[in-house]
């Protein structure tokens, strides 16, 4: 058979193709409404994507051999432990955001979009777009480290935000492009159209729109973004990793969109269990704070060769004893119920 320029017969390519395809799909489909996931069936999905990156491995033992599935399933599982930290930091996100529950999908669905795409033009181009890796990890892990605190100050408050002109990323984004400083639904821009009888409404009274500009990016897209340009700072240590494996580019890429797409299902499975147990929360803050020592000790050990890092295989059993600890904190200290005052 006939073998394509990056090494695999045309068969495999359109195999990966439409399972990948069918994937993203398949999650467009299912995952459209506004309603928070549940942990039933964020657990139900997650078991799902594991089962179709298994069957994309088990297609490879069957035409290319043990060597080529194995190559793919140790880049998806490396792929998979780089990502947990991800989703802390995402839900650090949505809670400097203060986003909705109901909205968080959305944003998490194009937000791997984003990373597939990012992550197959790292791929493509090589480690050589990660030359300046050290100084930016530097910088991630002070945003990190700095996004740990501002969710530790505002542990327990879950009020939506209304106004959201004196946020950072508001303020920040209104000197680059038109921004709507509230929330519109589900909509990551609105037109000016819609805008011009927002402006009428008593509630927003005081507000006014931009000079120029027909669409203005909502605080929701702001989130995408910030949340998008996290991922791919993430790929500073996840890209050179998973080439570390396998220099061929369609398992390198196989590896990280098998992975990547189970992503959003793991967070929502993290989100709901830190709806129902009360002191998983502080773990998360917790695991911050380590990823954001962690990042430190790998872009200084690669300025300085200092020889301190932490390797994935450890940063995964701290995450997991870290949670457990959470989770046994919450079943022998759980959070007491307020009780109402009797009417005499």
């Amino acid at each position: 058979m006939e073998a394509t320029h990056i090494g695999f017969p045309p068969l495999t390519m359109a195999v990966f193709v439409a399972i990948a395809l069918g994937a993203l799909l398949l999650d467009m489909v299912t995952h459209r409404g506004n309603k928070p996931v549940s942990l039933t069936k964020a657990s139900i999905w997650s078991i799902f994507w594991i089962a179709i990156s298994l069957a994309f491995a088990g297609f490879l033992y069957v035409q290319h051999g043990p060597q080529a599935a194995s190559l793919f399933v140790t880049g998806y599982a490396l792929e998979k432990v780089l990502s947990v930290d991800n989703l802390f930091v995402f839900m650090a996100i949505f809670a400097w955001f203060k986003v909705p529950d109901g909205l968080r999908h959305r944003i998490l669905y194009w937000g791997i979009i984003g990373a597939i795409v990012f992550r197959g033009i790292f791929v493509a181009i090589g480690t050589g777009l990660l030359a300046f890796g050290p100084w930016v990890e530097i910088v991630f892990a002070l945003i990190v480290a700095w996004t740990a605190v501002m969710m530790l100050k505002n542990s327990g408050d879950d009020d939506e935000e209304e106004d959201y002109s004196k946020h950072l990323a508001y303020r920040f984004a209104q000197k680059l492009f038109s921004v709507w400083p509230k929330l519109h639904g589900n909509k990551f821009f609105v037109t000016r159209k819609v805008l011009e009888v927002e402006v009428q409404k008593t509630e927003n009274q005081g507000m006014t729109l931009a000079a120029k500009g027909t669409l203005f990016a909502t605080p929701l897209f702001l989130c995408l973004v910030v949340v998008e340009v996290s991922d791919i700072l993430f790929a500073f240590d996840s890209v050179p990793a998973v080439i570390a494996v396998s220099r061929e580019p369609l398992i390198v890429y196989s590896a990280m969109l098998f992975a990547i797409l189970g992503l959003r299902t793991m967070y929502f499975v993290l989100e709901a269990l830190k709806r129902y147990l009360v002191h998983l929360e502080k773990a998360v803050i917790a695991l911050l704070f380590f990823i954001a020592i962690k990042l430190g000790l790998s872009a200084t050990d690669h300025m300085f060769h200092h020889g301190y890092s932490i390797d994935p295989n450890t940063s995964l059993i701290i995450v997991m004893v870290v949670l457990a600890i959470g989770i046994l904190a919450s079943v022998i200290f759980p959070e007491k119920e307020e009780t109402q005052p009797e009417n005499n």
